[in-house]
């Protein structure tokens, strides 16, 4: 462990690059996946199982938090770090994305975003500085700016306002968060689908000098080959020695294309919520376990796997959980995609250092190309 927040390089292969984030909470590798811990827990998870699978940071999110159980309250329970009994790194989002998705009645403007909760209507104030306040209430290792999120498509406009809104509000996130020993601000490069926006946005954050930065904005309604010519474009602008984080992606095809081109870290909310709702991801593709074919299927879903869920339960029982609607569904099946995901970050991280990036690539598409394993 490090006494402050570092980025090294181990190795590259292309644009693919292997690393590593030191911090006083522990080590990142990357590329790495951050389960979404939204509310201070990974839905259906024990947080031990999720460092076991091989997590090195969990993510937060200031919108949940604040509204509950609130930060002053996780503040003085000791941090979220003590309050989900989880010590080791831990991102927080700035609440942007759900205050445009969630809330009722928002209005935005210089200033930042009045809105009500989306739990029982309450009014509440989400500035720049407040942001980075409940984050550190939180005491979280990784702040992000605020920023405004523009769903795609959208007039390039509004897609520009919003961006140049964004840039402002990071200045004031900058000096708000000030000197933290140990921890770290990310900026957001937005920008949605216009490129020389996102290239704007990206040579003005690179400006402030920060600590890691961000790419926003994507995953939000435009096509898979939009988001990854925006990644070619935009990547090549940001500061090659500080970590690259692709926000809210996404599926294990959007992470292998993404590494590929240069990304370091991800997080989304797709492996837990498909778990909850009985589609798996393995090393032969989707699974959906509410398919009636698999009501008489003996076999597991990897006889391979080191992960118990998906070895050593068979799909005949894991889709009568589904189609009864149990609660061990959930648990069962987030545990085998968020083994999954752990497994695929580590064979990439692997792959990258031995040089063999391509093969790996080439493999894994492969294997979910092929489909599920046919019965006997």
């Amino acid at each position: 462990m490090s006494e402050h927040f570092a980025f090294r390089l181990i190795g590259t292969d292309g644009a693919a690059r292997r690393g590593e984030i030191t911090m006083p909470r522990g080590t990142i590798r990357t590329p790495a996946f951050m389960p979404v811990g939204t509310g201070g827990t990974v839905k259906a998870m024990y947080l031990d199982q999720v460092r076991d699978l091989g997590s090195d940071i969990i993510l937060g999110n200031v919108y949940h938090l604040m509204l509950r159980p609130g930060a002053e309250r996780v503040a003085r329970l000791g941090g979220l770090h003590e309050f989900a009994r989880w010590p080791y790194p831990i991102l927080t989002d700035s609440g942007g994305f759900q205050v445009m998705s969630l809330a009722n009645l928002r209005k935005l403007d210089e200033t930042g975003v009045v809105f009500r909760s989306h739990i029982d209507g309450s009014a509440h104030t989400l500035t720049p500085e407040r942001s980075i306040e409940i984050q550190g209430l939180l005491d979280s290792d990784i702040q992000m700016q605020l920023d405004e999120c523009v769903r795609l498509p959208a007039e390039r406009a509004e897609i520009e306002r919003a961006m140049e809104l964004s840039l402002r509000w990071a200045e004031r996130c900058r000096v708000a968060f000030g000197d933290q020993p140990g921890k770290a601000m990310f900026g957001i490069v937005q920008g949605g689908d216009q490129i020389d926006l996102r290239i704007r946005s990206a040579e003005r954050l690179a400006a402030l000098d920060l600590k890691g930065y961000a790419v926003g904005g994507l995953a939000v309604g435009e096509p898979q080959d939009v988001m990854l010519a925006t990644l070619d474009e935009t990547l090549p602008v940001m500061p090659a020695e500080k970590p690259r984080y692709l926000m809210g992606v996404g599926t294990p095809d959007d992470i292998l294309q993404s590494v590929a081109r240069g990304v370091d870290m991800f997080d989304c909310v797709m492996p837990t919520r498909s778990g909850r709702h009985g589609l798996v991801f393995t090393r032969f593709g989707k699974v959906n376990l509410k398919n009636a074919r698999h009501a008489d299927d003996p076999r597991p879903l990897d006889e391979t796997s080191d992960c118990p869920a998906a070895r050593d339960y068979s799909r005949a029982y894991l889709h009568h959980l589904v189609r009864s609607d149990e609660l061990l569904a959930s648990m069962l099946l987030t545990w085998v995609n968020l083994a999954y995901y752990q497994s695929l970050m580590a064979g990439i991280r692997a792959a990258i250092e031995a040089g063999r990036f391509a093969e790996f690539f080439a493999e894994t598409k492969d294997g979910w190309a092929r489909g599920d394993i046919p019965a006997r």
